[in-house]
């Protein structure tokens, strides 16, 4: 990154691509400025994707908490960056209400979450997705529609 901004120092496109055992590799460049015209409740803004792992930051104001939910393929690591959050498992035992939180979670864990301050929430997500297993989300709870948008 360039320390002056947040862009990213681009390289040419030769720089990004490999090839390795007839193999071409490609690594992705991005930067992250957090959103400052956001007109729903909930944000994602993708960082970046493969085929096995992907990584985005989730914004979350007042009113866009998610339902409970789990995914079949998707391990996944939360980590928030900014603003508070309370995870939440089945029955709404809360699994854990802090800043700068670090939540791990297993393919099929079912779990929720909301924020628990004022603030913008910002949470890097970060997730593994198991290939040898049929990618579903199963709901727990009605899913909340249209109060997500897609942030590039």
């Amino acid at each position: 990154m360039d320390m002056q901004s947040d862009k990213p120092i681009t390289g040419t496109p030769e720089a990004l691509t490999q090839t390795s055992d007839g193999q071409q590799l490609k690594a992705t460049v991005f930067g992250y400025t957090t959103p400052t015209d956001m007109d729903k409740p909930r944000g994602v803004f993708r960082l970046c994707k493969s085929d096995l792992v992907y990584a985005n930051m989730t914004l979350i104001k007042s009113g866009g908490e998610n339902n409970l939910h789990a995914h079949t393929a998707n391990d996944g690591v939360w980590i928030v960056i900014k603003g508070r959050v309370k995870f939440y498992g089945i029955d709404d035992v809360l699994l854990r209400s802090s800043g700068r939180c670090k939540e791990s979670n297993s393919r099929g864990f079912f779990y929720w979450f909301e924020s628990s301050s004022p603030e913008l929430l910002e949470i890097l997500q970060i997730e593994a997705i198991d290939k040898s297993v049929v990618s579903k989300r199963l709901d727990g709870a009605p899913r909340r529609k249209g109060i997500t948008e897609q942030l590039n």
